[in-house]
């Protein structure tokens, strides 16, 4: 399969009204690296900025995404979500959980590395501000490996993670099946071959694979086979994640009028991995199914292809299939940020009063529901990744969306101690 186009070429630039928020973060970014006294800062042919700290040989990544979603339907809104607000405790606005305060804290932890004379020769720090995750996880890291040349030992994630360490999430895809059919007038159905009646039979099988269970006689077995140790080699990690579902996300036709019978349907599926699928098994599933088969080179099953331009102009084409991943629980890196953060706040989640109770009730170690660029830089390139960020994943995407100045604190002061705990 091949993964990747050719790589971008140019100096960044803006190339459409839409790019210039983008373009603004990036540049405020790098000038608040250069004002705390990072060694190097860059932007890519892509747009992300890497800003370096210290000399030493292992590089550490801390990895914050830079762009966000849009708002949505300002009426749901109790500000303004574009100037958001600043009290003794928040900070509100669009992307303050998801996901600007990462990138805060990252800078300012590497900065405090460098003010307390924690930096040495074993170990330099890389912080980056990446594009393009909202549109596609991990393209900015595809970037950043295969073109910049840039393998850390390890990176954090910084996505929100409510206080605790996040140590994988499941991965998704994008399917599209379509359906071919023959037109003919809406009086006389019979004479045509309806588009739309086949797709809604193969639908009724996606819909069975997200509900049915998996028992013996079960024709088309759920997707919660993978929590079986019989059909998955994976299931232990599978039933840490949750298992994959499968959703119809899109519906579209085509038809010579409303008088007429439909002569194509076709549909978006998101697909939820959990570990042990892959894109694949998951193609195949599909194929696989009863009504697919019945309808044989009628139906196309395939993969979405993403190459929309990042704001440099960039566009860098790949599949859009974004791996589960997840770092073993006795891995050096997982026991580096236990080690970091209970040596701070000892063995629970903090916060404030308003979310501590809940964050105390929750295992400091767990996973993500949504996806993060360590589809990349784990899932696809074997790098291990481990997540711990300021805010709330609930707060992401959400109308009035905030985030916690403790939370950008405690995550700046477990980042200046992560590499020392790591290379001991």
């Amino acid at each position: 399969m091949r993964m990747l186009g050719a790589p971008c070429k140019g100096d960044p630039q803006v190339v459409s009204g839409e790019s210039c928020g983008e373009k603004g973060h990036i540049l405020r970014i790098k000038e608040e690296m250069e004002k705390v006294g990072f060694a190097e800062v860059v932007i890519d042919p892509m747009g992300n900025v890497l800003g370096y700290m210290g000399a030493g040989e292992t590089l550490i990544g801390f990895d914050a995404h830079i762009d966000t979603v849009g708002v949505g339907n300002r009426d749901n809104w109790n500000f303004d979500p574009y100037e958001g607000y600043e009290n003794d405790l928040e900070i509100g606005g669009r992307g303050t959980s998801d996901q600007m305060g990462g990138i805060v804290s990252a800078v300012y932890g590497a900065k405090i590395m460098k003010d307390l004379g924690l930096l040495n020769d074993k170990y330099r720090v890389l912080v980056t501000g990446t594009v393009q995750e909202e549109d596609c996880d991990g393209l900015c890291w595809e970037y950043i490996v295969k073109e910049d040349h840039v393998r850390p030992a390890f990176v954090v994630s910084t996505e929100p993670t409510d206080g605790g360490i996040y140590r994988g999430q499941r991965g998704r895809m994008e399917i599209r099946i379509d359906v071919k059919g023959v037109s003919c007038h809406g009086s006389a159905p019979e004479r045509g071959d309806h588009a739309i009646f086949k797709m809604a039979d193969i639908l009724q099988d996606v819909r069975a694979l997200n509900e049915n269970d998996a028992a013996a006689g079960t024709e088309i077995k759920g997707l919660v086979k993978m929590l079986d140790e019989a059909y998955n080699p994976e299931w232990k990690e599978a039933r840490f994640l949750g298992r994959g579902t499968v959703t119809v996300s899109e519906i579209f036709f085509t038809s010579p009028s409303r008088c007429a019978v439909a002569d194509s349907c076709a549909v978006s599926l998101d697909r939820r991995m959990t570990a042990g699928e892959t894109w694949e098994s998951c193609l195949e599933e599909i194929r696989n199914l009863p009504a697919v088969k019945k309808y044989g080179g009628d139906v196309k099953v395939s993969m979405y292809q993403y190459d929309r331009p990042s704001y440099t102009g960039c566009v860098y084409p790949i599949e859009c299939y974004f791996p589960t991943w997840v770092i073993p629980e006795d891995h050096k890196v997982t026991r580096a940020m236990e080690t970091a953060y209970k040596g701070l706040y000892g063995d629970s989640r903090v916060g404030v009063p308003a979310n501590e109770e809940m964050r105390k009730a929750r295992p400091l170690t767990d996973k993500w529901t949504f996806s993060t660029n360590g589809v990349s830089i784990m899932g696809r390139n074997g790098i291990p990744c481990i997540g711990f960020g300021p805010g709330a994943e609930a707060q992401a995407h959400a109308p009035n969306e905030m985030t916690w100045k403790d939370d950008l604190v405690r995550c700046a002061a477990v980042y200046a101690a992560l590499p020392t705990c790591y290379c001991e």
